[in-house]
C-alpha cells in the first residue's frame, strides 16, 4: 500500500511564529500559528486536518461497509469534530465526533446503526486515534 506524507514549516516562537502545512500530494496547503490552533484565528491546525482525515475515512469506511452488506449508498456525508483540551497542563485530544447522514435505499435503521458503529471501529483513522479518550458517532440515515 502506498504510504502518504505531509510537511509542516515552523518559523519563530511558539506564540509570535507562524508556520505552513502541506500536503505531498499538493492539494493542500495552509498557514497556521499559535491562534489558529489555540484560539480562533485564521488559518488551519493540526486538529482540523485530523478531523478531515477522519471524516474522509469514515465516509469511505461507511460506504464500503454498506456495499459489502448489499446497500450500497447514494451519499455519505461526515462531519468529524476534535476538541483539544488541556489536561494535566499539557494539549490534549480528548474527544472526536463523527457526524454522518447517508442516503440508502433499502436498508433498516436498525442495521445502518450496526453497520455505522462497526464502520467506525474499522476506520483505519479510527484505529490509529485510538488513544483519544472517546470517538462518539451520531448516524442518521435520510
Amino acid at each position: 500500500m502506498a504510504v502518504r506524507k505531509a510537511e509542516a514549516v515552523w518559523e519563530g516562537g511558539l506564540r509570535s511564529g507562524q508556520g505552513v502545512m502541506k500536503l505531498g500530494s499538493q492539494a493542500f496547503q495552509g498557514p497556521y500559528s499559535f491562534p489558529s490552533r489555540f484560539e480562533e484565528g485564521e488559518g488551519t491546525n493540526p486538529e482540523e486536518l485530523i478531523a478531515a482525515a477522519h471524516a474522509g475515512c469514515f465516509s469511505m469506511a461507511l460506504s464500503a461497509s454498506l456495499e459489502r452488506e448489499g446497500f450500497p449508498p447514494k451519499r455519505v456525508s461526515t462531519e468529524a469534530r476534535v476538541h483539544l483540551e488541556m489536561v494535566e497542563g499539557k494539549p490534549t485530544i480528548t474527544r472526536i465526533e463523527l457526524f454522518t447522514e447517508a442516503e440508502v435505499p433499502g436498508i433498516a435503521p436498525e442495521k445502518f446503526q450496526e453497520i455505522a458503529q462497526a464502520a467506525k471501529e474499522g476506520c483505519p483513522v479510527s484505529r490509529a486515534l485510538a488513544g483519544v479518550g472517546e470517538i462518539a458517532l451520531e448516524a442518521r440515515l435520510l
